[in-house]
């Protein structure tokens, strides 16, 4: 075993490799809380323009298209201005990690396949995809032999085929492994 790699016993039969440094935050609460506050805010302006553009009055027939967004958007930008300033007041939260490597590396193994997986679906089709998907998930994250996650996300993937498509005739997404079978 390397210098910088410990194992740490985690709850189940899977050893957790932990390396110096996983435990570093990726960000602090403080930064992330701002952040989000920042983006609510810009959504807020955003929505209550455009509902002003259509018209966020009171019209002789009732309220206009963007009255009750445009008030909707008001109340959104209130808390998010809160949501700041709540941040800026608190000393304390700026010390408190949001997320520390080790978790958001266990984050990014669950986000970046499943990102693959819904650009996947747009070439490859929602079966082809998803048997992927699964068989990766269980082999590279679940730690199950390669050969028990073929014969699983297989079968899972079958039954979802005759589910959707034969039983229900669900229209799905469709690649050229199904065009080529006339579906």
């Amino acid at each position: 075993m390397a210098d910088d790699e410990l194992i740490a016993a985690a709850g189940d039969d899977h050893a957790v490799v932990d390396r110096p440094g996983a435990d570093r935050p990726v960000a602090q609460t403080r930064s992330v809380d701002i952040v989000v506050s920042l983006l609510l805010l810009a959504l807020a302006v955003l929505l209550g323009w455009d509902s002003w553009r259509i018209g966020a009055g009171w019209a002789s027939d009732g309220p206009q298209a963007g009255y009750f967004p445009f008030y909707l958007s008001v109340l959104m930008a209130a808390a998010s201005l809160y949501g700041i300033a709540s941040a800026l007041r608190t000393a304390n939260a700026e010390r408190q990690a949001f997320v520390t490597w080790q978790q958001f590396e266990r984050v990014m193994k669950v986000f970046l396949p499943t990102l693959a997986y819904c650009l996947l679906i747009q070439v490859l089709g929602l079966y082809v995809a998803s048997f992927l998907l699964i068989a990766g998930f269980m082999w590279w994250v679940g730690r199950i032999a390669a050969w028990k996650a073929l014969v699983i996300s297989f079968v899972f993937t079958a039954v979802m085929f005759i589910t959707f498509e034969l039983a229900f005739d669900v229209i799905m997404p469709k690649g050229p492994l199904e065009a080529a079978f006339g579906f």
